[in-house]
């Protein structure tokens, strides 16, 4: 079993897929194994989020004692590892191989992260807190990789755009997210919080002068009467934005490749 000690005392390694884990064999319960417990573990994460999840509720929740779970994993951190990978397992991967050209793959491959943010708004918080070395996760990011490398841009201009795509999503689906949380916690449709709470910024005083410049944009937007419409609306506009920049970046870098041709002497 690894103490969190130790991993506090090594954390570029702390990870559950960089650890030797031999399934352990005997004392466990009868019926529960790890995908039972990651499974739970993601349901009540999506309905409670990081804070509330513990050993002793998951185990309560699996009706086990929490002793049962460590034949499993060895903390807390474990089950987030796993439950954030196992996320990323719900990305259709075949579909996006069978989309064809990059741009259609790149589009699926940020739609689907979007979503997955969306319904698993706790996964924000996790992103930079574990190596996110999963099976899926890696997966998910090959992919990416692939895509972007179809494009034609130079290996040292990849990461660039491979990072300007997740990091666009990543923000978009997690303010997304949690705005969906906000308003259900106020017990509200998405469309009657963002009414309301439009409505009680544009009648408040002291944001006046702000609105003088805004409010053809405010119109417009309250004008779709569906939150979601507008989600979705400005997701696809923004995407085309960021397809179109490495549309452009490509164009550029072939252009400079044949300039650099030309100048050379010696070339047939």
């Amino acid at each position: 079993m690894v103490k969190a000690a130790d991993r506090a005392g090594n954390p570029a390694r702390s990870s559950v897929w960089l650890e030797n884990r031999a399934a352990r064999s005997g004392g466990g319960p009868a019926g529960l194994d790890r995908e039972r417990i990651v499974a739970t573990a993601v349901r009540m994460l999506d309905e409670e989020g990081l804070s509330k999840l513990s050993m002793r509720k998951l185990a309560s929740e699996l009706n086990v004692t929490a002793m049962s779970l460590y034949w499993y994993v060895d903390t807390k951190d474990d089950i987030i590892e796993y439950a954030v990978d196992s996320c990323y397992g719900e990305v259709d991967l075949a579909a996006v191989a069978a989309a064809g050209g990059w741009r259609e793959r790149i589009r699926l491959l940020a739609l689907a992260y979007r979503l997955m943010l969306v319904r698993h708004p706790w996964m924000s918080a996790c992103a930079g807190q574990y190596l996110n070395i999963g099976p899926h996760a890696i997966a998910v990011g090959s992919a990416m990789q692939e895509a972007v490398r179809d494009t034609g841009l130079p290996v040292s201009r990849q990461p660039s755009a491979i990072a300007s795509v997740f990091q666009f999503v990543y923000g978009y689906g997690t303010i997304e997210g949690q705005f969906r949380r906000v308003a259900q916690q106020a017990g509200m449709s998405q469309d009657d919080f963002y009414l309301d709470s439009l409505k009680a910024f544009r009648e408040d005083e002291k944001f006046s002068q702000a609105l003088d410049g805004m409010s053809d944009l405010l119109d417009e937007r309250q004008s779709h009467g569906s939150v979601d419409a507008i989600w979705d609306r400005d997701f696809d506009y923004a995407l085309d934005v960021l397809v179109a920049g490495i549309e452009v970046m490509v164009a550029r870098h072939a252009g400079d490749t044949g300039a650099e041709e030309r100048r050379e002497p010696g070339r047939t």
